[in-house]
């Protein structure tokens, strides 16, 4: 792959995560009450101190795996695609982004966005199948190629909750509850399709 397409890569993977219904999520609607449109970025912020920390680990213990594990990284890392692009669809039935408690907290969005990061399991559990995957994937384009995806990853997180933000910024005239439910099922649709590519170009790779 190319370094932009490593890079639509991450962003389109990393849109389907940031949607996710979860702590960061509930973090910038309340943030976004007291502080505005700038609690998306401020958010982001912490969640990627949270993805820095462990794409270090990650990347650092490449080096270290056996030969020949490219398959079985495939397998298991298309495999939790497809897997999280069902429990996206599944969850997007009940979605909403309505305001479940008006109460904001006083603590820092910064701060907000890195411990709700830390402390979802379905981060650690998404990095250490999926994102675990993709990194190792990318970095058969080198430095260069990780780089790429990653920054592609933090574009999407940036751009979601930014526009979270905006949007209860505004009253939510951008986004209500039936597109955010359109945008999690079209991301299911998108990650079930990039599970099956990701096993299939896996198995078929040449040797």
């Amino acid at each position: 792959m190319s370094l932009v397409e490593l890079g639509v890569l991450g962003f389109v993977i990393g849109l389907t995560g940031a949607l996710a219904p979860g702590p960061t999520l509930i973090a910038t609607i309340q943030s976004a009450i007291s502080e505005g449109w700038k609690s998306g970025p401020k958010v982001t912020c912490g969640h990627i101190f949270a993805e820095l920390l462990v794409v270090i680990l990650i990347a650092a213990g490449i080096p270290f795996l056996p030969t020949g594990s490219s398959l079985l990284i495939a397998v298991v890392g298309g495999t939790a695609l497809f897997v999280f692009g069902v429990l996206t669809i599944q969850s997007a039935r009940g979605a909403t982004l309505s305001l479940v408690s008006r109460a904001s907290g006083s603590g820092s969005p910064v701060v907000a966005g890195l411990i709700t990061s830390i402390s979802n399991p379905y981060f650690w559990i998404w990095w250490f199948s999926v994102g675990s995957a993709l990194l190792i994937s990318s970095l058969a384009s080198g430095l260069a190629g990780l780089i790429a995806f990653i920054l592609g990853h933090w574009l999407s997180d940036l751009s979601w909750f930014t526009l979270v933000s905006v949007s209860i910024h505004k009253s939510r005239v951008l986004l209500g509850d039936r597109e955010y439910k359109y945008i999690l099922y079209a991301c299911g649709a998108v990650l079930m399709i990039f599970g099956i590519w990701f096993v299939v170009s896996g198995i078929f790779k040449p040797v």
